[in-house]
């Protein structure tokens, strides 16, 4: 199994596709494991060497002591690529993977690109989760059991047509959580790094080419912070997904995929 190690901390992670293709290294969001990008991997392993992590906390990665900062886990990042020896990759960053990505590209020189899925630049102008979200995601009520408690928390991350139309997926997403995902201990480490994100007076350090991505009914990270990103980086490209979620990229995969696609081609 490949590790790459950041000062005593295992980092998992798994890559396919031509591996002499460009690299395309896909960062997932708060408490989620790698599982979390299947529908991009499988896509995009076809034309470019797709890499997979998991994040400190998470999955197959070490989950030292907490809490943990967007900047350690931007560090860690950088001890993959250079532990796989990439000197460029295109950076796919979702919720806290956005924020790790924005993190990478300031401190680090490997970003050739980034894709900023449903997140946010943090600090004063950043657009917070609304209250009901935060209590739906971290106060699950007493008596649910492991499964019902994964879907109750994820709740605010879908539609609710999707999640009607979906439950065989949604069974299986489950499934992937409990096998994959950060303990509640390293969710709430990971948590104190989104809470102290703030790229928001550096975001016109990033000089690579940016896809900045949001569904516009996202309940978890609001859409307005998707335009702060878009006026505030020198060199950004904005798309919103009319009635996308905050997994919008897993509920219109197709479609997501195709801008990305687009997006990488020409950067």
């Amino acid at each position: 199994m490949p590790f790459a190690d950041n000062g005593g901390v295992s980092l998992y992670y798994e890559e396919s596709g031509p591996p002499d293709a460009d690299p395309v290294v896909f960062v997932e969001g708060l408490g989620y494991g790698r599982w979390m990008w299947r529908w991009q991997r499988a896509r995009f392993e076809a034309e470019y060497r797709a890499v997979v992590w998991d994040n400190r906390g998470t999955g197959d990665s070490d989950a030292p002591d907490g809490p943990y900062s967007v900047a350690e886990m931007a560090n860690d990042l950088e001890s993959v690529l250079a532990d796989l020896g990439v000197d460029s990759a295109h950076v796919v960053g979702a919720s806290m993977g956005g924020m790790i990505a924005q993190r990478y590209a300031v401190e680090y020189d490997r970003a050739k690109s980034l894709v900023l899925l449903c997140t946010s630049p943090g600090g004063d102008d950043a657009a917070p989760t609304p209250p009901e979200t935060r209590a739906r995601m971290f106060d699950v009520p007493e008596g649910y059991d492991e499964r019902e408690a994964i879907r109750y928390k994820m709740a605010p991350a879908l539609t609710d047509e999707f999640a009607e139309a979906n439950d065989d997926l949604l069974a299986d997403i489950v499934d992937r959580r409990l096998a994959g995902d950060a303990s509640d201990d390293a969710r709430r480490a990971q948590a104190a790094g989104v809470a102290n994100f703030d790229a928001s007076d550096r975001l016109d350090e990033i000089d690579v080419p940016v896809l900045v991505a949001h569904g516009t009914d996202d309940r978890v990270l609001p859409v307005e912070n998707a335009r702060v990103l878009r006026d505030r980086l020198p060199d950004a490209e904005l798309e919103l997904f009319d009635g996308g979620s905050h997994l919008f990229f897993i509920e219109r995969a197709d479609a997501v995929n195709d801008r990305i696609a687009e997006f990488l081609n020409d950067a």
